[in-house]
């Protein structure tokens, strides 16, 4: 049940992130099409955040430390990119159209989900 409210919540920050930042965008041409694409990319985002995201840290720790985190951002644009990539791979109409697109929502997603888990808690 946890996984499924994590899905959920990350689909609606790529939701969010869809309607304010530009160059984030789902092509599909009904809502129920849409629904099932943010949904779709919120399991691929949490795949590839959850198989990538450790080692990306245990390598980059250097330059975690050097940049007081801010290098979060920059891995969190590449992997929203990556699984924009992926979702292109497998005909999910989802786009995220170059870095700072990605990196703007990035920010979005992030917020977003870290509200939503505030919400409804994050057990």
């Amino acid at each position: 049940m946890k996984v499924l409210l994590k899905i959920l919540v990350v689909a609606a920050a790529l939701w969010g992130a869809t309607k304010l930042v530009d160059g984030i965008t789902v092509s599909a041409d009904t809502t129920t099409k849409q629904i099932v694409t943010l949904l779709a990319v919120a399991l691929i985002f949490g795949i590839v955040n959850a198989v990538l995201k450790p080692i990306i840290k245990t390598v980059g720790c250097a330059f975690y430390v050097l940049t007081l985190g801010l290098f979060a951002l920059v891995v969190n644009a590449g992997l929203l990119l990556l699984t924009s990539w992926l979702a292109e791979q497998i005909d999910l109409p989802f786009h995220v159209s170059g870095f700072w697109a990605a990196f703007w929502g990035a920010i979005v997603v992030g917020v977003i989900s870290w509200i939503l888990n505030m919400i409804l808690g994050d057990d």
